[in-house]
């Protein structure tokens, strides 16, 4: 296989224009400065639920860097885009959060509705949920607290903590994501349930688990998520392999560094409980990369979402699949950045003709402000990757630039 280089910004920029370019570079410039993103932080949040008009503003600027749109429909624009690159999409419908039944039954229903769409799309092959869109945050820690790890693993909860009313809302959990994954496993698209904090992870890998061996029998439709920034993430991995081997279901999961470890560590200090949250960069770096071989390696059977902006764990996936003598396009093996960040891989990837796809949220501006605001915490957390992803960016204008000249 040829080295794959991620320094080609002709390619890697192909599908923006000078203006989405220099929008670009303004975010980032922005991201560089810690005291404008803890401003932000804190008057974005306020400022919209005051009514103040500032969403001209945010949708102008970071909601169009890092999210599809609005509406399921304005999606469109981008996924079609991206088609002309073979980069594909997994489609986020960006609520989280979210408190009460009906809201609850109406992103139900909206999942469903992406999963439909992505039916008609050729390069959409999977939708991406997050759990706390379904059910109460509170009921997910709860039935957390109860957890045992032997029955996570093993897609089991126990309900001796949760009384009568809690139990029936329980119920109606599992009965809207396992409609979810229905319609899914009938539209042949794939659903990556989406990892959040630590003291509800419990709770959802027993909910993916549970979906996984109902439903991932002939193909995989479930796809549950390992943060590896979690110093005990690469051992469940393992333990829930281990689990599917044993009962003949298709091991799916979804690798991510991790994007909620600022708030990790502070809860864990002001609880004064041990940090799930490895110490050093590197430890998770190397937790990540191991992840990713143990995934990729055949006799694990495992089909995995490499969801990573580090180029080094990307170059890598593509020299361990060469390795073992997969194709670069192989079914089980795909490779996600989110938009708006790492183009150079993404595009890069796809032009080598690996699976590769943008993770692609959308919704209203209020409801997507909690990921607006993670991307914003990552970047300036991350300053390396920021100065990458300018430093990328004012090549690419030079070259356009000099190209005109």
């Amino acid at each position: 296989m040829k080295e794959l280089s991620f320094d080609d910004t002709k390619t890697a920029f192909a599908s923006k224009s000078d203006k989405q370019l220099k929008n670009a570079r303004f975010i980032y410039e922005s991201m560089t400065k810690p005291w404008l993103v803890k401003l932000g932080l804190w008057l974005t949040p306020l400022a919209l639920k005051m009514g103040l008009p500032v969403k001209g503003i945010i949708r102008k600027t970071i909601f169009s860097q890092f999210v599809g749109g609005e509406t399921l429909e304005d999606t469109s624009t981008v996924v079609e885009n991206l088609a002309k690159f073979n980069v594909e999409v997994i489609l986020d419908y960006g609520v989280e959060g979210k408190e009460g039944e009906k809201e609850f039954d109406h992103a139900s229903d909206e999942f469903i509705r992406v999963i439909n769409y992505a039916a008609t799309q050729p390069n959409i092959p999977y939708m991406s949920i997050k759990l706390t869109g379904l059910s109460r945050f509170g009921l997910l820690e709860k039935v957390n607290n109860s957890a045992v790890y032997n029955d996570i693993v093993r897609g089991k909860i126990a309900f001796d903590k949760l009384n009568e009313n809690e139990k029936a809302e329980w119920t109606r959990v599992v009965a809207r994501l396992t409609k979810i994954c229905a319609v899914a496993a009938k539209c042949n698209v794939g659903v990556l349930v989406d990892a959040e904090e630590s003291w509800i992870q419990h709770a959802e890998d027993a909910l993916a688990t549970m979906m996984m061996l109902e439903f991932n029998t002939g193909k995989p439709v479930i796809y549950n998520t390992a943060q590896l920034y979690r110093h005990d993430r690469l051992e469940y991995i393992k333990d829930f392999c281990s689990f599917a081997k044993e009962n003949n279901f298709i091991p799916a999961m979804k690798l991510v560094r991790g994007a909620y470890m600022e708030k990790e560590r502070a809860r864990a200090v002001e609880m004064n409980y041990a940090s799930p949250i490895n110490e050093t960069k590197t430890a998770t770096d190397d937790e990540f990369n191991a992840a990713v071989a143990f995934c990729l390696d055949p006799q694990n059977n495992m089909h995995v979402v490499i969801g990573s902006h580090n180029e080094y764990s990307n170059l890598l996936a593509t020299q361990i699949m060469t390795k073992y003598g997969l194709a670069l396009n192989d079914s089980r093996v795909h490779l996600s950045q989110l938009y708006g960040m790492s183009d150079n891989i993404t595009f890069n990837l796809a032009k080598a003709g690996c699976n590769a796809s943008k993770y692609v949220p959308f919704g209203p501006i209020k409801d997507v402000i909690p990921y607006l605001m993670r991307r914003a915490q990552e970047n300036s957390s991350v300053s390396s990757q920021t100065r990458r992803e300018l430093q990328l960016i004012e090549k690419e204008l030079k070259r356009r630039q000099n190209s005109v000249n």
